[in-house]
């Protein structure tokens, strides 16, 4: 049977922040799902690392896990902290700054 979720064992529970660690002066990510229609991804920035202004194919929302980062949607900035979720919708320019090291959990849905 076809692993809908993958790069993680099924059945096991895990701390979601230590599914990915930080590389210094790095992005670093963990593709957990990703289909036609989705993708689920967990990413850790270090403090001062960017993922430049982009649109995505879906709307994209990110669960903020550690640290602070600056979201620009559309031109408008937003600061992001631990336990909050934001929206980038489907074709709106955005990016992601992380002020500090920075978690998040990214589900994108077309």
């Amino acid at each position: 049977m076809e692993k809908l979720i993958k790069n993680i064992e099924h059945a096991k529970g895990y701390n979601i922040k230590e599914l990915v660690e930080y590389d210094e002066g790095k992005i670093a990510s963990l593709t957990l799902a990703s289909t036609a229609n989705s993708g689920i991804t967990v990413a850790a920035l270090d403090a001062g690392e960017k993922l430049a202004t982009h649109a995505a194919p879906g709307d994209a929302m990110a669960l903020v896990l550690e640290g602070e980062a600056e979201i620009v949607i559309d031109g408008v900035k937003h600061i992001v902290h631990p336990d909050e979720i934001i929206v980038m919708p489907k074709d709106i320019p955005h990016a992601v700054s992380a002020i500090t090291k920075f978690k998040m959990l990214l589900i994108l849905v077309k």
